[in-house]
């Protein structure tokens, strides 16, 4: 049995470190706001899939008191990352293997820069998921998750940790570590950003024609530019596939539009700047893309004058 670390246990780290605590993989959670509640009452994940609740939970407010790790889920938001200095060196081995189970195009190159000697896979989460109240998760749809190996030489200890996944009750598979990232970004590039931009949720976007369209085309967009970086497997029809998928979700507000209505910090940069300069630097342009990234830099400095009540901390889809 694998001891396992998470980090940011919010929609993300609280599900999947759930599924693998309660399958009886030895987790350990980081948690914020919520340790002393935690501490006290457990985790409860309330699923459409089956709820359940965890009585006894590792519960840490500080990474020096938890255990060296074989492996660390990395579920913090990406505008956090810089705090990964001081987080992971406690929870590191030689052959500890990093997930990061995080927004964007880039996220893997910066993070190796920190921890060259680190294994690193990114994990890409399909799920609707949020944090409604300390110690509660709520996941309504989906929850599948693919690995994408970024720097690990160790196939067994990657297909360990996918066996884990699966036996804890998550669909999982591996997938080319390009292909994992872009075409993640075939749908948080367009639901991400348009949902802040005309302050909305995903069901809206599709039910009305014009932004149906818009939504089709800022897709191709980013299918294209994938292509023209090399990326295989990812063609068009898999905007009509994400579309399909986004029909059958239940009204969603997609992280970003939660970090925006909550006065967080938005993801813009992994999730727009860093893929859209990887595409002009290749000579490929996204004008749509381009207008929707600087759309998000106009209104990033301004909030809502008031937050919606009882807060929710999203997942990244």
């Amino acid at each position: 049995m694998k001891k396992y670390g998470v980090i940011g246990t919010g929609a993300i780290g609280g599900y999947y470190g759930g599924k693998l605590a309660r399958s009886g993989q030895d987790v350990h959670f980081l948690f914020h706001s919520d340790y002393d509640y935690v501490k006290e009452h457990g985790l409860q994940v309330d699923s459409c899939d089956g709820s359940f609740h965890l009585d006894q939970v590792n519960a840490y407010s500080n990474t020096a008191d938890m255990p060296p790790c074989d492996v660390v889920l990395v579920c913090l938001k990406t505008t956090n990352n810089h705090l990964l200095k001081e987080l992971l060196p406690p929870l590191l081995t030689p052959n500890t293997v990093v997930v990061l189970i995080q927004n964007g195009i880039g996220v893997e190159a910066d993070v190796q820069q920190m921890f060259p000697e680190t294994a690193i896979v990114a994990g890409l989460a399909f799920i609707c998921s949020a944090k409604t109240e300390p110690g509660r998760v709520n996941h309504q749809f989906y929850g599948s998750i693919n690995l994408g190996n970024y720097s690990c030489q160790d196939d067994v200890r990657l297909h360990s940790i996918l066996d884990d996944f699966k036996n804890a009750g998550v669909e999982a598979a591996l997938v080319s570590y390009d292909e994992a990232r872009w075409k993640k970004a075939v749908w948080n590039m367009p639901f991400n950003g348009m949902t802040v931009a005309l302050n909305t949720q995903t069901n809206k976007l599709l039910q009305n024609p014009s932004t149906r369209r818009l939504i089709h085309d800022l897709m191709l967009e980013v299918i294209h530019a994938a292509q023209h970086l090399g990326v295989s497997n990812l063609d068009e029809l898999f905007a009509e596939k994400m579309l399909q998928t986004t029909d059958e979700m239940t009204p969603y507000s997609p992280s970003m539009k939660l970090d925006y209505e909550f006065h967080r910090p938005m993801e813009i940069h992994y999730i727009y700047s860093r893929p859209l300069e990887m595409m002009r630097n290749a000579g490929f342009h996204a004008p749509k893309l381009e207008m929707l990234e600087e759309m998000l830099r106009f209104v990033a400095p301004s909030s809502p004058s008031q937050p919606p009540q009882g807060e929710e901390k999203p997942s990244g889809w």
